[in-house]
């Protein structure tokens, strides 16, 4: 059974705005446990970590936020995705996909192919 591991430097913000795309509002903690889920629980994700992240993705309008009532009762602030992140969603997407891309070609390359 693989262990559980800390989410892969560079890709938090973007599996963020993705759940925030799917899954809006959303407080801090079910976006961490939404995160973990979709990774069949092999992703850790670092409260000290996210929340930072949020902060920062707010502050520079990906993302916009307001106080509310969670599931358990207890005040929490929900964050949604704005339009301006929806647009760096598609971009950080796009961008993504090209690095994968890039990365799954040096799998696939043997060494008759180098020559």
């Amino acid at each position: 059974m693989l262990e559980k591991s800390d989410v892969p430097q560079g890709t938090l913000a973007l599996m963020v705005l993705r759940t925030l795309d799917i899954l809006e509002p959303q407080h801090g903690w079910g976006i961490a446990r939404r995160i973990e889920q979709v990774s069949g629980d092999l992703l850790a994700v670092n409260q000290g970590t996210l929340y930072p992240l949020l902060l920062k993705l707010e502050h520079e309008g990906s993302i916009a936020s307001e106080w509310g009532i969670s599931e358990n009762n207890c005040r929490a602030r929900f964050y949604r995705l704005t339009r301006f992140g929806r647009r760096q969603l598609q971009v950080e997407t796009f961008e993504w996909e090209q690095t994968t891309a890039i990365i799954a070609r040096f799998f696939k390359v043997k060494a008759e192919d180098l020559t």
